[in-house]
């Protein structure tokens, strides 16, 4: 990459699939900055949905998550024309069925020149079968390397005797802690090590990490347990004590915790600082962490190769992809002679497991870029892109995808004839002599990042639905939950159905139309609760959604209320707009409206708003009129932000 930059002058792309593993590459690479190199080099990150991309253009290195270089790609900024050097970190997951179809458009785009001058790509991946095919897709050299910085074992767990992929089989014996594994994860630590314990659900995380604790804070001396005990008031002291981040605290002080994606940013931060330090010596996980941050331990456990399967409403075993993403956390570089991945066999023969997960290839990766919403989508996009584009043109775009590699070319035609009729008949382009064009409302779709589907959705709302001169609130809060990008999703239980009346009673005035019991989520009452000042332990309590699920739920909302007001604006509904706007800031910060003007101001959150506002300051004004001592007298305000929220007001 240095050498890139040196050589060529270029710019370098750093794609990354998630913001976690960006922010963690960012970090590495802006260590560059510092180099002694015959010219200063600039390290910038940009994985955000309304991002300023300024700064991009005097930028030597970009990291970017595939879906904001997507997102730019449809902007097509000039600087695009100066990358050089595009590197694909996880490029496996070009064959996820969510988020391959973006990373296939963009590798695609960039071989063919229809995005830059055809760059030089560089895909990584630890788990390919089919290394050749992908090689052959974007005209790269496969190369192949055994190397690992920590050799790895990989054995299964049957009935207290471990063997692994040798056969060489060797005993344990827990028999007084019961579930095996917790008592590998014990050994483990008991030898020096640390212990990753990866569990299908949520619950079975949080229920391995405290069964293991009283056994592990017996190991730990008085000096770590004390430090622990700092880490512990730390989680208390950043966060809404719900009952999960209270025996989050207290499994702590015992030198285990979990992980998984219930728990909000600045708690998962902490954990994963902490067991990197190595004072945490446990920590049971759900697999969202092993396609997410790097967070090595000497021996991985395997709990179960079940997981839950919403297509087929029940659990199927994960895949070998998965598991050997799974096993690939085993062994930590200068600490562990080598790593140690442990599958726990239930039902399942011991030999079965080593012959069809341990010594088993990877599947082959298959494009999803040929599935109707990915078609609806990228077609758009390379639409919006590619004035005037020719059907045989588009035809020879997707032949050129790893799609057009793997499926008939039949099938792709068949799906893309489809998908045009399906954009032609909603008004996304029109076809003329000369090829397609994106109509205006097409642009505008592709430009905010939304399924056509959804757009068609909001259309019809905006158009048929909304009546003037009245609120919708509960309306848009019903259209943003209902559709396909919001998430997380999560469905009614049969307590929450007195609720849902209640709710309904009590939005009637704010509907867009009629909405049945059946028609809402526990998500619409996330939502409905979280803009009117619930709090986390109320959303926890009441409707088991934590920290982590209302903050990527207001994130997706955020998007999607943003998209609902371009497209009013764009459609002449401008009366929508500053209810739109509003319902946007409650979103943002969980506020009922009449605290819109105090967050607009630095450091006034939810909390600080509505302590503000029953001290009868509820505006802008009232702040202006109050004296710098008498906002600091109010409780969780203080000197500080007493003096920085006035020199914000003077400055206006």
């Amino acid at each position: 990459m240095i050498q890139h930059i040196i050589k060529h002058k270029t710019k370098v792309v750093y794609l990354s699939p998630l913001r976690a593993l960006a922010a963690e590459k960012f970090s590495e690479f802006k260590k560059l900055e510092t180099m002694k190199l015959d010219r200063k080099i600039k390290v910038t990150i940009s994985t955000g949905d309304f991002d300023s991309v300024g700064n991009l253009a005097n930028s030597d290195i970009l990291i970017l998550t595939n879906e904001k270089m997507d997102s730019l790609m449809r902007y097509g900024p000039a600087w695009i024309d100066d990358i050089g050097l595009v590197v694909a970190d996880e490029i496996h997951l070009v064959g996820d069925e969510g988020r391959g179809p973006t990373l296939e458009m963009i590798l695609t785009r960039f071989k063919i020149g229809l995005a830059g001058n055809k760059p030089r790509i560089i895909g990584l991946s630890a788990t390919i079968t089919n290394s050749d095919e992908l090689a052959e897709w974007l005209d790269c050299k496969p190369v192949e390397s055994r190397w690992r910085p920590v050799p790895l074992s990989e054995a299964v767990y049957d009935d207290f005797t471990v063997k692994n992929q040798e056969r060489e089989s060797y005993e344990v014996n827990f028999d007084s802690i019961g579930l095996p594994s917790i008592g590998l994860g014990i050994d483990s630590v008991k030898n020096g090590g640390q212990s990753l314990l990866f569990a299908m659900t949520r619950p079975s995380c949080a229920k391995l990490a405290t069964d293991s604790g009283k056994y592990i804070e017996r190991i730990l001396s008085n000096n770590e347990l004390a430090d622990l005990e700092k880490i512990s008031k730390k989680l208390l002291s950043n966060n809404e004590q719900t009952q999960l981040v209270k025996k989050l605290a207290y499994l702590v002080k015992q030198g285990v915790a979990f992980h998984h994606a219930g728990l909000n940013q600045n708690c998962r931060e902490i954990i994963e600082t902490e067991f990197r330090s190595g004072k945490i010596k446990l920590l049971s996980a759900t697999p969202t962490l092993a396609a997410g941050v790097n967070l090595p331990a000497r021996r991985v456990v395997i709990s179960s190769i079940l997981r839950y399967n919403a297509k087929f409403a029940g659990n199927t075993p994960i895949s070998v992809l998965e598991y050997k993403q799974l096993c690939g956390r085993a062994g930590r570089p200068q600490y562990d002679k080598e790593g140690e991945s442990i599958i726990i066999a239930k039902q399942i023969p011991q030999d079965d497991l080593l012959d069809h997960y341990v010594d088993g290839e990877p599947e082959p990766i298959e494009s999803k870029i040929i599935e109707p919403s990915s078609l609806r989508i990228h077609l758009l996009s390379l639409i919006v892109t590619s004035p005037t584009i020719t059907e045989d043109r588009i035809n020879k775009f997707f032949s050129q995808t790893l799609g057009g590699m793997q499926v008939e070319d039949e099938t792709i035609e068949l799906n893309l004839e489809n998908a045009k009729h399906f954009l032609i008949d909603e008004k996304f382009i029109v076809k003329s002599r000369n090829g397609f064009i994106a109509t205006k409302f097409g642009q505008m779709v592709s430009r905010l990042y939304i399924d056509p589907m959804t757009a068609r959705d909001f259309r019809n709302a905006i158009e048929y639905d909304i009546s003037k001169g009245r609120k919708h609130t509960f309306g848009f809060l019903h259209l943003i939950t209902d559709c396909g990008e919001f998430f997380p999703k999560f469905g009614l239980r049969i307590k929450d159905e007195e609720r849902v009346d209640i709710v309904l009673e009590n939005n009637i005035q704010t509907k867009i139309k009629h909405i049945d019991v059946q028609d809402c989520t526990r998500s619409l009452l996330a939502m409905e609760l979280w803009i009117n000042e619930g709090t986390e332990i109320d959303l926890s309590d009441q409707l088991n959604i934590e920290s982590g699920d209302i903050h990527r739920m207001a994130e997706t909302a955020n998007w999607l209320a943003y998209s609902l007001r371009e497209l009013s604006r764009l459609l002449g509904r401008i009366d929508l707009i500053k209810e739109l706007d509003d319902l946007r800031q409650r979103i943002i910060y969980g506020i009922k409206e009449e605290l819109i003007d105090l967050v607009k101001i630095k450091g006034i959150g939810r909390v600080r708003a509505r302590r503000l506002y029953r001290n009868n300051i509820k505006t802008r004004q009232d702040l202006a009129a109050t004296s710098v001592n008498q906002l600091a007298a109010i409780d969780k305000i203080g000197m500080t932000v007493a003096n920085n929220i006035k020199s914000q007001l003077k400055v206006r």
